[in-house]
């Protein structure tokens, strides 16, 4: 079991961040009086919602993903998880073609504006 401070320094996360995951239903911490206290679980939980936020997906996503877990088993979750790493594939795709044409655009002013101060 880790307390607030033991789980913030785990992630770098603040405790505002923990306490607002608990507030939309991320997490579910076991509480004695005013402490929190996160087992397994949630340490697996927070993990999963890392990843996903590094990979772009929301956190009303994650927490449906989340709970699908709970109510509709681990296939369902598979098969959810499938469907929206197609879509967010897609839109990282997009993104990097972007910021390829960007560094490209970029390089070219660059190297005209060193061609033009010689």
């Amino acid at each position: 079991m880790l307390n607030l401070k033991e789980m913030c320094a785990k992630f770098d996360v603040t405790p505002r961040t923990l306490r607002y995951y608990e507030y939309i239903e991320l997490l579910a911490p076991m509480r004695e009086g005013r402490k929190r206290f996160y087992g397994p679980r949630e340490v697996a939980r927070m993990t999963i919602i890392l990843r996903g936020k590094r990979f772009g997906f929301s956190l009303e996503e994650l927490r449906q993903w989340l709970e699908i877990y709970d109510t509709d088993g681990t296939d369902e979750q598979r098969r959810v998880f499938l469907e929206l790493s197609e879509r967010q594939l897609v839109v990282l795709e997009q993104q990097r073609s972007e910021l390829d044409k960007t560094i490209d655009e970029l390089r070219n002013l660059r190297e005209q504006a060193l061609t033009q101060s010689k």
